[in-house]
């Protein structure tokens, strides 16, 4: 096996794969939970909406397959307690991953309080043991390095064990640019943080080039499931692609 198939197994397994469209169905998340064990290895989570969790955790029973959602979403301006509210439904569903949206608005209005309280409050809601928080700074929308630099200060201080840079749902989504500075803040964390770049990825060349940064900037190796994700949902093809266009053989399973 060469670099290019070393290098698309390594992305499998630290992908999250994503279905957050927003008519997403039943049948869209049996689908999305049917190409989650591929053959070649299981991605790291499913990522969906909160009212497919429970769905989701039933048909990825038995598997390593992370059952992950998303809350303030995609807008960051709800109300603390219904984020809360959403938090504790999703962990009763089954999730064992949360994503959420940063207030980012009211970071840039200056609403630091504001911030700090929503973090604090789903920090608490959300258990430590074995379960994680990733808080999505939605990168794009804060623009400025400083904004972001400052989002992922205010995350690591208030106990995201991610960070994310994108909801998907804006124009701008991951760029190099805001994950390394993201990868700044993480190396100079007190405590292990990991990074999610997301939105946008969608080949190999993508997903290697957020891979060797990560690796450049951290250490070698240091991406792994456990410190770093990939949320996506038409990634998985390209890399499945590139393994069978690289070994020669075609799989026959279904993914």
């Amino acid at each position: 096996m060469n670099d290019i198939a070393t290098l698309a197994r390594r992305a499998i397994a630290c992908l999250d794969l994503t279905e957050l469209g927003d008519h997403a169905t039943d049948a869209d998340v049996e689908a999305l939970c049917g190409r989650a064990v591929t053959p070649y290895g299981p991605v790291a989570a499913v990522c969906m909406w909160p009212r497919h969790v429970a769905l989701a955790r039933r048909l990825l029973a038995g598997t390593p397959v992370r059952i992950a959602t998303v809350v303030n979403f995609p807008g960051g301006d709800e109300p603390t307690p219904h984020v809360v509210a959403a938090v504790e439904a999703a962990l009763a569903d089954g999730a064992d991953e949360i994503d959420l949206v940063l207030p980012y608005h009211a970071l840039l209005q200056g609403a630091s309080e504001h911030v700090a309280l929503m973090l604090e409050a789903v920090r608490g809601a959300v258990p430590k043991d074995g379960h994680v928080l990733k808080v999505i700074l939605e990168t794009g929308e804060l623009g400025d390095p400083h904004a972001i630099e400052r989002a992922a200060h205010v995350a690591v201080e208030h106990g995201a064990d991610f960070i994310k840079t994108s909801t998907g749902k804006t124009s701008v989504s991951a760029t190099l640019e805001a994950t390394g500075i993201m990868l700044g803040v993480i190396r100079s964390a007190a405590w292990p943080v990991g990074l999610k770049p997301s939105g946008g990825i969608r080949t190999l060349a993508d997903a290697t080039a957020y891979i060797e940064q990560a690796d450049e900037v951290m250490g070698d190796g240091w991406a792994t499931p456990a410190t770093f994700r990939f949320g996506a949902s038409g990634l998985l093809t390209a890399l499945i692609a590139a393994i069978e266009g690289d070994t020669g053989v075609a799989s026959t399973e279904a993914y």
